[in-house]
């Protein structure tokens, strides 16, 4: 058998082992969260786009929900507007939220759109703001203290979310179209909000009752200390490695994301690493996937 007919099956064993895994998610919503180095990557972008648009073009309902807070730091630093952190949260002053909106929702996504449309596929940028599409709050932020009362810290314009207009998003993708949405949020004040990306996400799919939430991070997945990645993992799972410390950083609120929507009726939810090329296709129409995933109590298993 010559090499090049020797190509050409292995790529048909590929096609029909995604066949399955096709028909079961056709017409279910999978919600992305697109952040890290998958953002920065022109190879990477391209590679995204491609990706969602081919979900859509097999009959999945793709919702996607993207970060930016390397942009935002980029260009707060070129507007010479200081910066500051509190437990992994960006304070957020009435200048550094113009900033936000301004990168998250002017820039950003209008780039992740732009991309999209050019495979073919329809795509409509929205922010919180949208339609309400986000209801929000000012976040509280207690830390507690040692034999004193917990310390109260003011974010500024950070919130956390309260509602999703589910409607509005079922009315896009149901006409073909895949929301893409920039992770701010309005009070009925009409107060905007800066909120993290993950939190929006897990919102997102467990107000539409997604199939899956995928997570694309710059890790593997979630690593055990020897640094082995763990493929798959049950809620009780994931308090056991909350509770021996084997979760730490910027992993922990990933996975509360991920427990929240697990609650909230999503079946599975999947942190990847968005490094790899084409991590979305391998991850949801292979048999092995490529990241960690979290499983629902009475999930489905594909």
């Amino acid at each position: 058998m010559n090499r090049t007919l020797e190509e050409h099956l292995g790529k048909a064993r590929v096609l029909i082992e995604c066949l399955p895994y096709i028909r079961r998610f056709h017409g279910e919503v999978v919600v992305i969260k697109y952040g890290g180095h998958a953002m920065t990557d022109e190879a990477l972008k391209d590679s995204f786009a491609l990706n969602v648009a081919l979900l859509k073009y097999v009959g999945v309902r793709p919702v996607i929900v993207h970060g930016g807070g390397p942009q935002i730091g980029a260009m707060l630093r070129q507007l010479n507007i200081a910066s500051s952190f509190r437990e992994g949260l960006r304070v957020t002053d009435e200048a550094t939220m113009d900033v936000v909106e301004m990168v998250l929702a002017g820039k950003i996504n209008k780039e992740i759109v732009s991309r999209l449309n050019r495979t073919g596929a329809r795509a409509v940028g929205l922010s919180g703001k949208d339609g309400q599409l986000v209801r929000a709050r000012k976040m509280e932020l207690a830390i507690s203290m040692e034999n004193r009362p917990p310390e109260i810290i003011d974010l500024g314009r950070v919130g956390e979310v309260m509602g999703v207009n589910v409607e509005l998003l079922n009315l896009l993708s149901l006409d073909d179209y895949i929301p893409v949405i920039a992770p701010t949020g309005v009070d009925e004040q009409n107060n905007t909000y800066n909120i993290n990306a993950d939190a929006v996400a897990a919102a997102v799919a467990a107000a539409l009752k997604a199939r899956r939430l995928l997570l694309l991070t710059d890790v593997p997945g979630i690593l055990t200390r020897d640094k082995e990645l763990v493929k798959s993992l049950s809620m009780d799972d994931v308090w056991e490695l909350f509770a021996d410390g084997t979760l730490q950083g910027g992993m922990i609120p990933k996975v509360k994301c991920c427990l929240e929507a697990l609650q909230e009726g999503v079946e599975k939810t999947m942190i990847i690493d968005g490094r790899v090329e084409n991590c979305i296709l391998l991850e949801l129409f292979t048999d092995t996937g490529i990241g960690t995933e979290i499983v629902g109590r009475g999930a489905r298993t594909p």
